[in-house]
């Protein structure tokens, strides 16, 4: 049984890849106290490790305390209306389903039945901001606005109301589309890669480098992943050919989902993943190592993780890939093979004598991830079902990372 303290001992990762990769699949849902208590032990900080912490981020909420331009407009208005409020959710509910509305009778309607259920009067002058006040007074008015009974008879108050339900939902409808451009605008770096690589230029002068990331949605036809290999590769291409003297960071990479690249990316289609889909990415990677940009394989749902695997080290392994160093990938502390998977692919690194780069980031589809188990019936799920987990897991994979087998 694999047992997370194995991974310190600098021995761990010098075993062959296929003893490695039987700790994977056992850990799928594994019980999540038990994984939990075994993990501790690599997440706990000493005493040197919780200071330098604790110092370092006094340090980092000094700074934007003292400065005055650190907390934006959009940033105000974030704090005011996030997450945990129902306002919050409901406004980044109706911004993000608003984009999905190809006509406007629809999204009228949309409107009208989410902003009618919020309690924006709680919000007001809860912040400082400008924007969030206005904003704020704005939902109420309209909240208002929009729930007027259409029941009225033909009176003229009736009348009235009616025409400024009419009225006002366009109004909001315009206004939470500027609202999502200015979101956009926060959030995303740029529309094509020649914005992002233009918008990114000051920070990469500084020695800050961007793993860029085309945002989309899986491939369901072949014609759709042609589109996206099409995108990816010029991608690569412009990102390799851009030239900016002022620049001295690393070289910027570009992420990719295989899901995007092929229709049926799935476990039941096995052997035309390792083939079509494993050419699509090898002529990508191919084109990548000419013009010295990395690839990183993105991260997606949990029942595709170990072809994924298969697939990686495949064409890891190809000789398009030995001795190059710019292949890597993605892996999400909030699975429970997180740091089985680190193990092994430290594993196929030593055998191969190549570097990974390998970003380690918290998970992005939890929600699915639940739901589908929730589906199949499971026990269990292959993610953690706690915050508090996914924090130590990330914990425990960083040290691994982070230790002198790895470094070395």
């Amino acid at each position: 049984m694999f047992k997370p303290q194995d991974v310190m001992d600098p021995n761990w990762i010098k075993q062959p890849t296929t003893e490695l990769w039987k700790a994977i699949s056992p850990l799928y849902a594994i019980d999540e106290d038990t994984w939990l208590r075994e993990l501790m032990p690599l997440a706990e900080p000493d005493e040197h490790e919780l200071k330098d912490a604790e110092d370092k981020a006094t340090g980092l909420i000094e700074q934007v305390r003292a400065d005055g331009d650190s907390i934006h407009m959009i940033d105000a208005l974030l704090l005011e209306y996030s997450l945990d409020t129902k306002e919050g959710i409901l406004l980044m509910c109706l911004a993000e389903a608003l984009m999905r509305v190809p006509d406007a009778d629809t999204a009228d309607a949309l409107i009208r039945d989410k902003l009618s259920v919020a309690d924006w009067k709680k919000h007001l002058r809860n912040s400082d901001s400008l924007l969030v006040n206005a904003s704020t007074w704005g939902l109420l008015l309209t909240g208002k606005v929009v729930t007027l009974d259409e029941k009225e008879d033909g009176t003229a108050s009736g009348v009235i109301n009616r025409l400024v339900n009419r009225m006002s939902e366009p109004v909001i409808r315009k206004a939470m589309q500027q609202a999502m451009k200015v979101m956009g605008h926060q959030f995303v770096l740029g529309r094509t890669i020649n914005e992002a690589m233009k918008r990114g230029s000051e920070y990469r002068q500084k020695g800050y480098t961007y793993s860029f990331d085309m945002l989309g949605e899986a491939a369901l036809t072949s014609k759709d992943a042609k589109k996206y290999f099409d995108d990816y590769m010029s991608a690569i291409e412009y990102t390799g050919n851009f030239v900016d003297k002022k620049v001295q960071g690393p070289r910027p990479s570009i992420s990719i989902k295989l899901s995007a690249l092929h229709p049926r990316y799935e476990v039941g289609q096995e052997e035309r993943v390792m083939t079509e889909l494993f050419d699509s990415v090898l002529q990508l990677i191919k084109k990548a190592r000419s013009v010295n940009v990395a690839i990183t394989i993105d991260a997606e749902e949990m029942d595709r993780l170990e072809i994924s695997l298969h697939l990686f080290a495949k064409l890891y392994r190809d000789p398009a890939c030995q001795g190059w160093g710019g292949f890597g990938l993605v892996v999400q502390a909030y699975s429970k093979r997180a740091l089985a998977v680190l193990a092994w692919l430290a594993a196929l690194a030593n055998e191969q004598g190549d570097l990974i780069p390998v970003r380690l980031v918290k998970g992005a589809y939890w929600d699915t991830e639940i739901k589908l188990c929730q589906q199949k019936g499971l026990d269990g799920y292959p993610v953690w079902t706690r915050k508090e987990g996914t924090d130590v897991s990330y914990l425990a994979c960083a040290r691994f990372l982070l230790s002198e087998q790895i470094k070395g």
